[in-house]
């Protein structure tokens, strides 16, 4: 039985995470990505990358970045982190604990000391029963999944320095892994940033466990959620208005 199915029971929960899969189901028709999928991809890998260095607090224009003239470490490890999630799709449900170790070292390099790197500081136990939820798990719907994920590792920063970008790189892996965007597609990451005080209050909401802190978080992710899904639309009329 799926061990989070009772979160679904939550008021507007479900209707919210069905309404952002209709919103990612829209998007992902858009006729861009029928010739020119891998520019969007480019693309949204790159203003994902960005979006999650801004939520760690180091904030760059995407045109610097885009012309490589931004060194901030931040931000080099979060472009990391973006380049070598893909890699990294089929170990994420067989070994979880490994992958957030691997993600710890692309986003860390040059932030905290070699010897820090993808060693956890704290909450060794829930990151097993993370682990637990995460390993061979068919039964949680996708969006449920990479939300508690998320939720999870954002409140408990088990890792030193950019913990946020290991956060949110488990839960796109999540949602690439199962199925949800294969293409990596949704930037959940620009939605975030959109809606950052929400982003930032309702994982502080999470973090108390009661039913109105995780209804408050999972909501706060469907809408981010969408918001990822319109960037595509964003990307994909861009890149049409340049071919």
């Amino acid at each position: 039985m799926d061990p989070l199915a009772p979160l679904l029971d939550l008021a507007d929960v479900a209707e919210a995470l069905a309404a952002a899969r209709d919103s990612v189901d829209t998007a992902m028709r858009h006729r861009a990505l029928r010739r020119h999928g891998g520019q969007v991809a480019a693309e949204a890998s790159l203003r994902a990358a960005v979006a999650s260095a801004a939520l760690e607090g180091n904030r760059h224009d995407l045109d610097d970045v885009r012309a490589g003239t931004v060194t901030d470490p931040v931000l080099q490890g979060a472009l990391r982190v973006a380049e070598g999630v893909g890699g990294l799709v089929d170990l994420w449900p067989r070994a979880p604990r490994q992958v957030l170790a691997k993600l710890h070292v692309l986003a860390a390099r040059g932030v905290v000391p070699t010897e820090h790197l993808g060693r956890l500081t704290g909450g060794a136990e829930r990151i097993d029963a993370l682990a637990a939820l995460v390993a061979g798990n068919e039964e949680t719907p996708p969006l449920l999944l990479a939300a508690i994920v998320h939720a999870e590792l954002i409140t408990l920063r088990p890792f030193a320095g950019p913990a946020g970008v290991v956060a949110r790189a488990a839960a796109r892996l999540t949602l690439i892994g199962r199925g949800f965007d294969p293409r990596g597609l949704v930037t959940v990451e620009v939605g975030h940033l959109a809606r950052e005080p929400e982003y930032v209050g309702s994982a502080g909401a999470y973090a108390t466990g009661t039913p109105d802190g995780l209804r408050s978080w999972l909501r706060h992710y469907a809408a981010a959620v969408t918001a990822g899904a319109e960037e595509i639309t964003t990307i994909g009329d861009g890149v049409l208005a340049t071919v």
